[in-house]
């Protein structure tokens, strides 16, 4: 008995099989996954030969009669919920592909053209659920023997393969990653010479594979091999913008795509929000925009941080990533790393309190970018660097309990000040307002009610205006 096979949905799916007289096999991840001893998915896919969604429905009903089963005709897929797992039933295929396209012409087909149809080697395997081979490994295209040797090949000619779905390439790159396996040679040279056929990608396809290379253990891995391919330039050019060195005078500067891979790495180790490490690889995105050499200087990249979190927006829309609030996180990032490291050596009070005011419930995650933003070799460097970072923790730390600046909101509202002077929105107003929190941040005043009201209605005579109430 195959062990894999433990749970009862197995032996269902066997059962129907043999009622309806068709072969009936699972295969893809979760075969790959169990072979290779890692938990095993909760998305099981079946192949069967003929309609998968009338598979689904016999199987559906062998279950019991209220489980609902979610047809999607146009891929000629059905889809039950069992307990936790999730199976998926399509029916064996073949296809064939238009040049200027990635959706290919289906036609009905048995296992063998289903296999030879999918991305690798090690994604082709399937387990047999007839009854008379039950639970045997069905591998035409030694997958096993890839998966011992930790190699991502494909099935038929790896041209053909890329050629006809470019997204593979990048699969490719993403699997190699997750897995830590390397790519086949013959494949990595096919994936270089149909580089430029990732541009029929839609670009939510590609952020979708991006995104999950990103959200690997040591995701510069994958974005080197992006870069090597070929594909990076074409995908996210802006990132391959960072590459190089250049050297005037005898003075150079660090190679910034390098710098950022690193950062991007560092983040990694300390958490998988995939935003923050967003933040790391575009925290620096306009360094080539802001390069000037200046004589007897040598390089500098004013307002980089500025110039970047303008460039967020864009590089967004265009990789169709949300163009939300994980947005705006980025780019408050991006524009704010330069800071932490800026109060470093006196940290004054002012200093910090802006600091909490500017980043708010993400000052935590600010303070881990900018940490992983010291990449120097010099070990007493970055000694210093650390120990400058906890002084400023420390600081932020004892102004947050004291002060109370995160995710700040004025003591004194709008309403009252126009209540106290008999006035309505204006721009006296906004001067008052203005003036309490800069009181604040100086730490001219406590973040309190009471001190704030005794400061507006002083600042409001500066300016004529005359309470009404007190």
């Amino acid at each position: 008995m195959n062990p894999f096979l433990s749970n009862p949905i197995f032996q269902i799916i066997s059962d129907a099989a043999e009622q309806m007289n068709v072969p009936a096999f699972v295969i893809g991840g979760f075969v790959r996954d169990c072979l290779m001893g890692r938990e095993m998915k909760k998305d099981i896919d079946i192949v069967v030969r003929g309609s998968g969604i009338d598979f689904a429905k016999k199987v559906a009903g062998m279950i019991g009669e209220d489980v609902p089963v979610k047809y999607f005709k146009n891929f000629g897929t059905a889809m039950i919920q069992y307990g936790d797992v999730k199976v998926e039933f399509v029916g064996a295929r073949r296809e064939s592909y238009s040049h200027d396209s990635r959706k290919p012409v289906v036609e009905d087909g048995s296992l063998e053209d289903d296999q030879n149809r999918r991305d690798f080697t090690i994604n082709a395997m399937a387990f047999d659920l007839g009854k008379e081979h039950y639970g045997e490994l069905v591998d035409p295209f030694n997958g096993m023997s890839d998966l011992r040797n930790k190699i991502i090949s494909t099935p038929m000619d790896p041209d053909i393969t890329f050629s006809d779905d470019p997204l593979r390439m990048m699969r490719a790159i993403r699997f190699s990653c997750q897995l830590e396996f390397d790519i086949d040679p013959a494949c990595f040279e096919a994936i270089c010479r149909n580089a430029e056929r990732i541009t029929i990608v839609s670009a939510e396809r590609i952020s979708d594979e991006l995104n999950l290379i990103i959200e690997t253990d040591k995701p510069s891995s994958g974005l080197r091999m992006l870069a090597d391919a070929g594909l990076l330039p074409i995908i996210f050019p802006e990132f391959m913008a960072l590459k190089g060195t250049e050297n005037i005078e005898g003075k150079g500067h660090k190679d910034n795509f390098n710098h950022t891979l690193e950062v991007l790495d560092n983040v990694a180790l300390k958490t998988d929000n995939l935003w923050l490490r967003w933040s790391a690889i575009l925290h620096d995105i306009a360094k080539p925009v802001t390069k000037k050499f200046v004589p007897g200087t040598g390089w500098t990249f004013h307002a980089h941080d500025f110039r970047g979190a303008k460039m967020v927006p864009v590089i967004f829309r265009k990789l169709r990533l949300p163009l939300n609030e994980k947005m705006k996180y980025v780019e408050k990032l991006v524009s704010l790393h330069l800071r932490p490291i800026a109060i470093t050596g006196e940290v004054t009070d002012s200093a910090v309190r802006r600091l909490l005011f500017d980043a708010g419930d993400d000052i935590d995650d600010l303070m881990l970018l900018c940490e992983a933003d010291i990449t120097s070799k010099n070990p007493l460097k970055v000694k210093k660097f650390l120990e400058n970072f906890e002084d400023v923790r420390n600081k932020l730390k004892e102004i947050e309990e004291k002060d109370r600046l995160r995710n700040w909101e004025p003591p004194v509202s709008g309403e009252v000040i126009m209540k106290t002077f008999g006035i309505g929105p204006s721009k006296e107003v906004g001067i008052i307002k203005l003036a309490i929190r800069e009181a604040i941040l100086e730490g001219v005043i406590p973040n309190e009610y009471k001190a704030a009201y005794r400061f507006m209605l002083a600042e409001g005579r500066k300016i004529g205006l005359t309470p009404i109430t007190s």
